[in-house]
């Protein structure tokens, strides 16, 4: 028995691994969106900072990148266009699941 509590146990530590890996991945995405933005806002240094953890922030609302996407949407959602943003999220989370392993 212990041969399938010792399997059983690698299984929940490699799901708790790839769920924390996961978390920190779009927070960083999060961050890396919100430096984006905040570029194309003219906001830099401390202010271009505090608006990216606005960014991270708003992923806390509701499960999902819905939350993210309507904050980018409604600050810059006259700059670009729903398919930009979302593929700029897209390309962020490859860079910040590469960055985290890079990191590793």
């Amino acid at each position: 028995m212990s041969t399938f509590d010792d399997r059983e146990h690698a299984f929940e530590a490699k799901f708790a691994h790839d769920a924390e890996m996961q978390f920190r991945a779009e927070a960083r995405r999060n961050k890396l969106l919100g430096l984006w933005a905040a570029d194309l806002l003219d906001k830099s240094g401390a202010e271009a900072e505090a608006y990216a953890q606005e960014v991270v922030k708003a992923d806390f609302e509701e499960a999902g990148d819905e939350d993210v996407y309507r904050k980018l949407s409604g600050d810059i959602g006259h700059l670009k266009s729903e398919a930009e943003i979302r593929t700029k999220m897209a390309e962020l989370m490859k860079q910040a699941k590469a960055q985290l392993l890079d990191e590793a």
